[in-house]
């Protein structure tokens, strides 16, 4: 009979790992963990103490800091099939998870379904010639080599992207090998993983090439199994039930989907809901359970896109995602900088990125220019992105894989903040005050098109103190607005003075609330 080592990445929630972990184990199978190093250690250490004592559960012997699109996933999965591989001899099966999976058919089921044929299960497309990748970066996912974040480092990531394609530093794909695309939740038979870990040890000339590719988890394992694997002994489809959105993001399952992922020819689905306690627990019971008949009629997908496609508004699919009043979420914390000086804005959240590792964006409602990540088209204009700001908040929470968001607004933006702090999140404000030179109103009127080269000197000098009084108006609008969870630093104020409201805003240390406020060049025009 089959018995699973599940491979399970994850990066927050240990009680849910936990329950996860009890959960699989209680029908005889195994879990191989990685807890991100970037997690707090104390949940790590939580996790640990409380499954110490279960023999079918191992941890990878190395914690990796993982960021999206990077290498880091895949090492991880390594380091945690490597522990379960030795722990476990009597794994006939490798499966793949993420801490937001969850099983949608007992293990009964599963052991039968994948004892009824001798095969992997991985999502295997050719690379050049599927049209797998609908949007963005195709080919140059390859041919360059990417060492920085797209995420969390864009600025290097595309400069040093455009660099090698201006200096032709391209390279080729090593030559005996077929890169191939597809889903990173894959199920492996143990001859197929044990081969996979043999060809690591002798190739690490294809391992070097797969470390500097962008987004290497849909392409590493996917591109092994079809090198060392028959093709009649592949299926290429996936045994996790998802469903992704017309803009590219993966639907989240809630407690009244039971039902409809049941019916589904899937053995998990991915992404549950954080909130959707009743449907995990329904689910988790589930697999443990004996005898179910399961009824499979496989319609979510088309389902999905039928009722969708309809804009209903109902509690099973919840408001159309890209409707004005969607939710950012009640678990979710936005946080917003606003000051005239855009500068001093952007100087101050780039060293709470450093600092907080803290997902951020600057003037994304302001700035046409900000550089944002493809999400079907949502973000092209600053026109789109206003229009439909709280579906573009929600997706790049997503995108981000974050409950905590940083962005930056400019004071005037008062109706975009009014329209935050009306949403179920938890919205936090703050102000930096500046002070304003007339050589700098100047310049802004200069900027925002109020005067040019030639505008005449007596002009100017009934223009300024104008633009000083907007500039004054915009804050006491803020201020009156009386916000919660509102703060502000200032510019005449010391770094240890401003670190206190620092620290409230970010609900960090005052250790590294100080950093940020003592921030090199703040506040220099």
């Amino acid at each position: 009979m089959a018995k699973i080592a599940y491979i399970l990445l994850c990066h927050k929630d240990p009680e849910a790992i936990i329950r996860q972990a009890e959960r699989l184990s209680a029908a005889g199978d195994y879990l191989s963990i990685h807890f991100d190093a970037r997690a707090d250690k104390a949940q790590f250490e939580m996790i640990r103490e409380s499954l110490k004592d279960n023999p079918n559960v191992v941890f990878a012997k190395k914690r990796i800091k993982c960021g999206w699109g990077a290498w880091s996933l895949v090492e991880a999965t390594l380091h945690a099939v490597r522990a379960a591989e030795q722990a476990f001899p009597r794994a006939t099966h490798f499966y793949m998870l993420s801490g937001d999976c969850m099983p949608i058919k007992s293990a009964e089921y599963v052991h039968d379904f994948l004892d009824g044929t001798d095969i992997d299960y991985v999502e295997s497309f050719d690379f050049f010639n599927s049209d797998w990748i609908k949007t963005g970066m195709k080919e140059d996912r390859l041919y360059y080599r990417h060492y920085f974040n797209e995420r969390t480092h864009k600025w290097l990531f595309y400069t040093s992207y455009e660099l090698q394609k201006k200096l032709g530093l391209n390279r080729k794909v090593p030559s005996d090998i077929q890169v191939m695309i597809g889903s990173q939740w894959w199920c492996l038979r143990r001859r197929t993983i044990e081969a996979i870990l043999e060809f690591c040890e002798q190739r690490p000339d294809v391992l070097r090439f797969f470390s500097t590719t962008w987004i290497p988890d849909e392409t590493f394992f996917q591109t092994l199994v079809r090198h060392l694997v028959p093709e009649s002994e592949i299926n290429t489809r996936t045994l996790t039930f998802l469903i992704f959105s017309d803009y590219g993001m993966p639907v989240n399952f809630y407690n009244d989907q039971y039902d409809l992922l049941l019916s589904q020819d899937f053995l998990f689905a991915r992404k549950i809901s954080p909130d959707a306690k009743e449907l995990k627990r329904r689910l988790g019971a589930l697999y443990t359970s004996k005898g179910v008949e399961f009824k499979i009629s496989n319609e979510g997908r088309s389902l999905f896109k039928f009722l969708t496609g309809r804009g209903r508004i109902g509690r099973r699919y919840a408001p159309r995602f890209w409707e004005a009043e969607a939710s950012l979420g009640r678990e979710r914390e936005l946080m917003i900088v606003t000051c005239k000086k855009w500068h001093v804005a952007k100087r101050l959240v780039d060293k709470t990125r450093q600092v907080t590792n803290l997902p951020a964006i600057e003037y994304l409602f302001n700035e046409d220019a900000t550089e944002l990540p493809d999400l079907g088209g949502i973000q092209t204009t600053l026109e789109k992105r206003t229009r439909h700001r709280r579906a573009l908040m929600r997706m790049l929470f997503d995108y981000y894989e974050t409950d905590r968001l940083l962005i930056c607004l400019d004071p005037s933006s008062l109706d975009l903040m009014q329209d935050f702090y009306a949403d179920r999140c938890t919205t936090k404000l703050l102000e930096i005050k500046t002070e304003f030179t007339d050589d700098y109103l100047l310049g802004h009127a200069r900027r925002v098109g109020l005067a040019g080269e030639r505008t005449p000197p007596e002009v100017i000098e009934r223009l300024l103190p104008t633009i000083r009084y907007d500039v004054v108006f915009e804050s006491d609008r803020i201020r009156d607005a009386d916000f919660p969870h509102f703060h502000r630093i200032r510019e005449s104020a010391s770094p240890e003075e401003n670190a206190v409201p620092l620290a409230q805003f970010l609900d960090v240390t005052p250790e590294q609330a100080l950093e940020v406020a003592a921030t090199d060049y703040l506040y220099v025009d």
